[in-house]
């Protein structure tokens, strides 16, 4: 827990329109006062992101949620008894609370209570919600160290929180609960199963929906390397391939995983939930010894290994400026 002279320090940052970096248990955010429109325009402004991009909310607690959005279903109330702290953003019609800053222009809004104590102890002082993406630039790696946003952002925030290695690793899944059937628009730190689970029924996962939320574009959570996609059985053929190309190719995938001499793996656990939390760690330490390619090696799509697929399918995806492999 940090003293209560940081803590001042963070909320009135905040309080007076300030940006700062805050740790959750999933990545690390770029925090805001939700209710500050000129502030968040700064997050958008320091990220280079579109301002028809949605950004999440951030509250102490649940019983924020009445204040935060217009109609809160009782199968929200049961997720987010189930899981609040947590890796779990729901989205609800927007109250008159949240602006079109924070939404994008839609009549949802996305509201999250982080499991991180660095997080709830800003946000229980600060007695409001936080508007807070990935603190990272737009469509680039996201941020799992307190190192690594300054290494992205620098001087641009006004105060960054070291709150340790994120335990997580990867962003909150998200649930959209505005319409008739809930759907899940962004696989995450929670698996869809432990979802279906409270809710007692299948929840489809649609990442293509009318309803944008965070990290929903196709090419996103991108390192500088070009990343090629392939199954355990492919990997060896794929980097095999690269080399007689002249690429520089690097490696992501289980330490069980032999390669040629002279391939650098960047080790990831076999577990889905132990990928899920150095997924970003090693895309940066590949992205630090400059390989062309990264041929990353897929988990199985069971629990977290389902968001460790979908980060990956964004991170290979066409980049809008033409990079990749």
């Amino acid at each position: 827990m940090m003293n209560s002279e940081l803590l001042s320090r963070a909320v009135e940052t905040l309080r007076r329109g300030g940006v700062i970096a805050l740790p959750t248990e999933t990545v690390y955010g770029l925090a805001a006062n939700a209710e500050d429109e000129l502030a968040v325009r700064r997050v958008f402004a320091i990220k280079g992101r579109p301002a028809t991009h949605p950004l999440i909310v951030h509250v102490a607690r649940a019983e924020a949620l009445d204040t935060w959005a217009r109609r809160v279903p009782e199968e929200a109330r049961r997720l987010a008894a189930a899981f609040w702290p947590g890796p779990l953003t729901l989205v609800l019609p927007r109250s008159e609370r949240a602006t079109d800053a924070i939404t994008g222009g839609q009549d949802t809004v996305a509201v999250r209570v982080p499991n991180h104590p660095v997080a709830l102890a800003v946000l229980d002082a600060m007695g409001g919600g936080v508007a807070a993406p990935s603190a990272n630039r737009f469509g680039k790696v996201s941020p799992t160290t307190a190192e690594h946003v300054r290494a992205d952002l620098g001087d641009e925030v006004d105060l960054i929180l070291d709150g340790g290695p994120c335990t997580v690793g990867l962003e909150s899944t998200i649930v959209d609960l505005s319409g008739d059937e809930p759907a899940v628009l962004r696989p995450g730190g929670l698996p869809v199963e432990e979802v279906e689970r409270v809710l007692g029924r299948p929840v489809p996962v649609r990442t293509s929906s009318t309803v944008r939320v965070s990290g929903s574009l196709s090419s996103h959570y991108a390192p500088r390397a070009g990343v090629l996609l392939a199954e355990p059985g492919g990997v060896i053929e794929r980097v095999e391939a690269l080399r007689a190309q002249g690429r520089s190719v690097g490696v992501l995938g289980p330490p069980s995983l032999s390669l040629p001499a002279g391939v650098p793996r960047y080790d990831v656990p076999e577990d889905p939930a132990g990928a899920a939390r150095v997924l970003y760690m090693r895309l940066r330490e590949a992205d630090q010894h400059g390989h062309d390619v990264l041929v990353a090696c897929l988990p199985r799509a069971e629990g977290l290994g389902v968001a460790v697929r979908d980060r990956l399918a964004r991170a290979a995806a066409p980049r809008p400026n033409g990079d990749g492999a």
